[in-house]
């Protein structure tokens, strides 16, 4: 009995088995890993290899089983399991309370364009088409008020990025702050 010539056997009718239970074929891709995972950790308690199939069924019901259970029980927290989650700001909703009060303490050209696309959702060709600029001195306008802007930020905090740029942390220099 070795686990490659079981799994090669058996493997294709536990999976049909799977998807008759479960509907998502990656949860059925991850159930069939745990059943290969369990059946390679424990086919040494299996006793005769004529018992081989019921154990294996068995394996993959109880790994169905567990699924739906996990699946149930993280639908039912509650609001007050999630006490955490309730009481920490994010760093992007702290931040954002002062994103209008910075934008209306830069330049008024810089304020109108970064209200209109950043806080408006205006699409940067729609306002560049609105205002008769050509797109691409838009852009350029577009990034020179937004570093405006991070240097507001930057004035009132200190400030922690990620890869990308984003912000992860921020810590309030004393007595800088004039926007929020």
């Amino acid at each position: 009995m070795n686990i490659e010539s079981i799994w090669q056997q058996y493997r294709n009718k536990i999976k049909a088995f799977l998807h008759a239970k479960v509907s998502n074929p990656d949860d059925v891709d991850d159930l069939l890993q745990e059943i290969l995972i369990k059946t390679f950790d424990n086919l040494h308690s299996v006793q005769s290899e004529a018992k081989i199939k019921s154990w294996l069924y068995q394996i993959a019901n109880n790994a169905i089983i567990d699924f739906y259970r996990k699946r149930g029980r993280a639908a039912k927290i509650e609001g007050e399991e999630l006490w955490y989650e309730q009481s920490q700001e994010s760093t992007e909703q702290a931040l954002s309370r002062c994103t209008e009060p910075f934008i209306n303490a830069l330049p008024e050209d810089s304020s109108a364009l970064l209200t209109a696309i950043d806080l408006h959702g205006q699409s940067q060709k729609d306002y560049a088409a609105e205002h008769g600029i050509s797109y691409s001195t838009l852009k350029s306008r577009v990034q020179k008020s937004r570093e405006r802007l991070r240097g507001l930020y930057e004035e009132c905090c200190h400030l922690s990025l990620d890869k990308q740029g984003n912000v992860v942390e921020f810590d309030l220099k004393s007595g800088n702050c004039k926007g929020c």
